[in-house]
Parts: structure tokens; C-alpha cells; sequence
């Protein structure tokens, strides 16, 4: 499924733009500055738009192409994939709903050089959803809908044109879409994670806002959540190619470093560490956790392509989105731990030089734990041993404990806003 034609000439296409992009990562990073101009640059080299349909303009590649340029991409910047992640997110969304009338609308927009973020989770005392959606007129259902609440962990919508956000109404859930400038949206700089610093996952809120009819997106059950998506898997994949593009960058800079060194531990006067045998097994070592990670996220993808080719000739069926789900989640337990593994193998190479703040290596680690957490791999690994053991797929598993809740549950991932 992969085309090596298409990602060679797009590699062509936007890789200067990611040089530029890494050249000022550090920078960045040092002063804590939001990420603007290079989002923007971005947008307007049409990077948004490539999972759009040619049909509508954009450059309609495929999953397996996506997914090794957001790997070039976090190499660059690890920031800037999470950025955009609901974004693609919500173009997957409209791609996998096979709405045509919802694609032509929404389809234009993207473009035109415009960006989603996303208003999914909430920081309260338990996971569930409060904001609420309440018709403008009850007697009228055409005449639209007024949201309040308030969201957190709302990722790259501070650089946003659009909101992506779920709601409840009468016991169900609504995908939304608002527009960041609408009167009643606020959005904050407050995320306050050690890593992933410039994602602009704070906080969203919405006080009276108004939502046009065409503007809902979807209305489902709670038992409907995880029905018949690979939107979940997808959301997945991104953070772990962000993941795999960490660990190519932490191997580039080791190599770097070392290269440019004439003085090792324990040896007198001027050395070349780079001949040293030890130093040579480290980077070598990083090596191979890079290039495994990589390999295991493009192996992935192309699980994620089959499911939507298979969408797109409705031949679908419940088997592939489960192995999607299955696949993703082993993915992630590997991934993980490499990755951690290599931001932390790289400080072998230099000793306490290492450390300096100029370089910021410490970056590549805080970044990575960072991503980390954000899906436990813990309860991942859990539902893995419940398939394999008791036949019961991840996203049975996940209907049934919200239904047994019986809660206006947090939906898993962004995946239920789209």
C-alpha cells in the first residue's frame, strides 16, 4: 500500500521547511515560544490538507505516507505533530463518516489553509463530560444550540481557526465544531506539563456559545462510543510516530555530539571518543532503537490504510477494527520503552556536558515521558491479556464498563468527536 514515489517527492517537497522548522526547536523551546510561525508555514505548504481527497483539492495520500512524514516531521520539532494531531484527527473523522455533503463543506475549509483543535477531556474530580448543549429553541431544533463548559488538554487549539469539541444533551453525546473567534470561546496558555511544552493543550471555554445546526457534527449513545472506528487506533498512532521521531532525533544529536568531541572520561589529554569502542555501541544502540520504532509504526499504518480502504469499498467488517485497535495497542508497548530507553541511552556518549541547558538533550526524554502518559500503557497492555485470553476486544470492553458506569463518561481519545 505504501507509495516510496509519493513520500519521496513530498520528503522533497517539505523537508527544507522541517529543517527550518528543527533549526529553531531549541530556541523555542529555551523561551517557551509558542510555535506560531511554524504551524503557519505549515498550513500554507499545504502539509494540512494531504489526507484530503484529491477530488477536493488536497493531495489525498495515504496512511503509511502520512505517517513517515510526521516521523520527519517530529524529528524536526516533536511538538509540532502533536500541534496538528486533532486536526488530522478530524479530517479522518470526515474522510472515515463517507458523508459527502459534511466532506464538501468541511473538506474546503481544510484547504484553505485551516486548523482544527480539540476540546475532548475535562480536568474534574471524576471522567466525566460537563459541558453541556442546550437548544437555542426547544421548539425549533433547526434554529441551533448554545454550548458552556469548559475543556482542558486542548491540544493545538490555541493555534487554531476551529474547536472540535464534545458535548452532552438529554444523555448523549454531540461532536461539535466551533469557530475559536466565536463570542463566548476562550482559550488559555495554562498547559503546565514538563514536556510537550508548545502543544497548547490548555484550557477552552465556552459561556453561551452559539452552534449553527450545520455545525453538529454527530449525536450517539454512550454505548455508541467506540462503534466501528479506526479513529482511535489513529489517534494512537500519531502520538507513537511523534514517539519514533524523538528517537531519530536523540540518535542525530548523540552522533553530533560525539562527533564533535576531543576529550572522554578516564582518558588523559585530547581523545577522539567517536573511535572509542563503548561510545560506538551507544550510538549504535540508538540506532536500532530508532530504526524499530519507525518500522513498527509504518507496519501499523499499513493495518490503518487497510481499514479504510476497506471503508472506502464498504467491506469493512467489526474484524478489522478490532485488529487496528489490537495492533496499535502492541505497537505501543514496544515504542514506548524504546523510545525512553534511547532519551535516556543518548547522556551515555557525553557526561555531564551533556546536561547543558545550551543543548537542551533533556528535551528529547521530557517530550517522549511526556507522550507517554498521555494513554497509559499500563491499562493498553491489560486490555491486550483480555483479548488474547477471553476473546473480549478493546473496544467491547471499553462500551461495556461506560454502559455498567452508567455516567456521562469522557470519551476515549478525541476519536468520539469525529
Amino acid at each position: 500500500m505504501t507509495d516510496p514515489t509519493a513520500y519521496r517527492d513530498l520528503k522533497a517537497r517539505f523537508q527544507p521547511l522541517f529543517d527550518e522548522i528543527g533549526a529553531g526547536a531549541i530556541d523555542r523551546e529555551q523561551q517557551r515560544e509558542l510555535a506560531f510561525e511554524a504551524v503557519n508555514q505549515l498550513r500554507k505548504a499545504g502539509f494540512t490538507a494531504l489526507r484530503v481527497p484529491h477530488a477536493h483539492g488536497g493531495a489525498g495520500i495515504s496512511l503509511p505516507v502520512l505517517f513517515r512524514l510526521l516521523i520527519d516531521l517530529a524529528e524536526a520539532d516533536s511538538n509540532l505533530p502533536q500541534i496538528v494531531r486533532a486536526h488530522f484527527g478530524f479530517v479522518e473523522g470526515r474522510l472515515s463518516s463517507r458523508d459527502a455533503a459534511s466532506q464538501d463543506y468541511w473538506f474546503a475549509k481544510v484547504v484553505a489553509g485551516q486548523l482544527w483543535g480539540a476540546a475532548m477531556a475535562e480536568r474534574t474530580d471524576s471522567s466525566t463530560n460537563s459541558v453541556s448543549l442546550e437548544p437555542a429553541d426547544p421548539q425549533n431544533e433547526q434554529a441551533g444550540w448554545v454550548l458552556n463548559g469548559e475543556k482542558y488538554y486542548c491540544t493545538g487549539t490555541i493555534y487554531a481557526d476551529w474547536v472540535a469539541a464534545v458535548a452532552m444533551h438529554d444523555k448523549d453525546f454531540f461532536s461539535v465544531v466551533v469557530a475559536v473567534d466565536a463570542p463566548g470561546v476562550t482559550r488559555e496558555d495554562d498547559w503546565d506539563g514538563f514536556g510537550q511544552r508548545l502543544s497548547g493543550s490548555g484550557t477552552t471555554r465556552f459561556d453561551k456559545v452559539a452552534v449553527a445546526h450545520e455545525h453538529v457534527l454527530r449525536r450517539f449513545k454512550p454505548s455508541e462510543l467506540r462503534a466501528e472506528s479506526y479513529i482511535s487506533s489513529f489517534y494512537q498512532l500519531f502520538h507513537l510516530a511523534t514517539l519514533a521521531g524523538i528517537a531519530r532525533a536523540a540518535l542525530s544529536d548523540a552522533t553530533v555530539f560525539v562527533q564533535g568531541r576531543t576529550r572522554a572520561f578516564g582518558v588523559p589529554g585530547q581523545s577522539n571518543p567517536k573511535e572509542d569502542p563503548l561510545v560506538q555501541r551507544v550510538i549504535g544502540r540508538l540506532s536500532s532503537l530508532a530504526y524499530a520504532s519507525e518500522t513498527l509504526v509504518l507496519t501499523t499504518a499499513e493495518v490503518l490504510e487497510g481499514v479504510h480502504q476497506a471503508e472506502l469499498t464498504q467491506s469493512a467488517q467489526e474484524a478489522d477494527y478490532v485488529e487496528a485497535d489490537i495492533r496499535t495497542f502492541q505497537a505501543q508497548q514496544v515504542v514506548l520503552e524504546q523510545v525512553l530507553e534511547a532519551t535516556t541511552l543518548l547522556f551515555e556518549v557525553g557526561g555531564a556536558s551533556a546536561t547543558s541547558q545550551a543543548r537542551r538533550l533533556d528535551r528529547h526524554w521530557r517530550n517522549a515521558r511526556t507522550l507517554a502518559s498521555h494513554n497509559p500503557a499500563i491499562y493498553r497492555e491489560r486490555a491486550l491479556g483480555n483479548y488474547y485470553l477471553n476473546g473480549v476486544s478493546p473496544g467491547a470492553a471499553w462500551r461495556a464498563l461506560h454502559e455498567q458506569d452508567g455516567t456521562h463518561s469522557a470519551t476515549r481519545d478525541e476519536a468520539s468527536a469525529v
